[in-house]
């Protein structure tokens, strides 16, 4: 079998050999770089954030340990996969970030639904949901209801009732309703 001649064959062998070089270029600056940095701080610790790890440790995965050793100079090729670790241990623990239960009704609220229960004693949960959804607040139905009765307010059917001397009527003296 004769080879032939192949122009383009040629062109794109040599510009793939300009483009490696090319990139051998850049890595070499860039770990003389890494270097002189490292002269600079000494034995001192670097001082990088969550997300300064976080970016460096998603490049070393990308690359591996053995090519980590020969390029890795301002942290062990060790450190990089156990920041990761770590960080994807952070992201998913979440236990700082809040507590049990549900996020609360900021006060605000709270006391703009308290406002409004008593004003409009027969609006019920859901009249002041609508209410404060006209004025931009999102609280769910089951909250405001909760939050009534923190207060020691009644629902709205048993708000509008009151006994002759102008007193609420408690749960305790209501007849039992049977269905």
């Amino acid at each position: 079998m004769r080879r032939t001649f192949d122009p383009f064959r040629l062109l794109l062998v040599s510009i793939a050999g300009w483009l490696g070089h090319e990139q051998r270029d850049a890595i070499e600056y860039l770990r003389e770089e890494n270097r002189v940095l490292r002269e600079q701080n000494g034995n001192k610790r670097l001082g990088l954030n969550d997300d300064q790890r976080r970016r460096l440790a998603a490049k070393a995965k990308m690359l591996g340990r053995r090519i980590l050793r020969e390029v890795a100079t301002i942290v062990t090729p060790e450190t990089l996969p156990a920041w990761r670790r770590k960080l994807i241990a952070q992201k998913y623990e979440g236990s700082e970030q809040r507590g049990p239960g549900r996020i609360r009704t900021r006060d605000g609220n709270e006391n703009l639904i308290v406002r409004m229960a008593t004003e409009n004693r027969d609006w019920g949960y859901r009249s002041i949901q609508g209410a404060l959804a006209n004025l931009g607040h999102e609280v769910a139905r089951g909250a405001i209801a909760n939050i009534l009765k923190e207060h020691g307010l009644e629902p709205a059917a048993e708000r509008n009732q009151k006994t002759r001397d102008g007193a609420l009527r408690s749960r305790a003296s209501r007849p039992a309703v049977h269905h």
